[in-house]
Formats: C-alpha cells, structure tokens, sequence
C-alpha cells in the first residue's frame, strides 16, 4: 500500500486558500472598497466629539494644562 504525500496534500491545501484570498480581494476591489475602509456616510469619530464637561481636550502627545 502506497504512504500518503501529506506534504503535497498541505501545499494543495494553502494554494487553494491563497487563491480563494486573492478572489475575495479582486471582489472587494470591484465593489469599490478597500478592507477596513469606513463607510463614507458614517463620520470618522476620531477628536470630532467636545468634552462632556465643555472642556477642551488637549491635542495627542500634549499634556494637559
């Protein structure tokens, strides 16, 4: 009985996955959207909120006054 190539099994297995990688990006890139992309409807969060106590919060790196 002939012993099994698990080394040829494995690498068939990782072409299949990288292939079906590559198809899901050239999916994404046809719909117009990069992975982790915000939507553009929804406003980016980052420093666009004011304090809750009206303060004013000091800028990144900066220690506060």
């Amino acid at each position: 009985m002939a012993k099994p190539n698990y080394a040829f099994e494995k690498r068939q297995r990782e072409r299949a996955k990288k292939q079906k990688k590559e198809e899901k990006l050239l999916q994404r890139k046809a719909a117009g959207g990069a992975p982790g992309d915000a939507p553009a409807d929804e406003p980016a969060l980052e420093g666009t909120a004011p304090a809750q106590d009206g303060a004013t919060l000091p800028a990144a790196g900066q220690p506060p006054a």
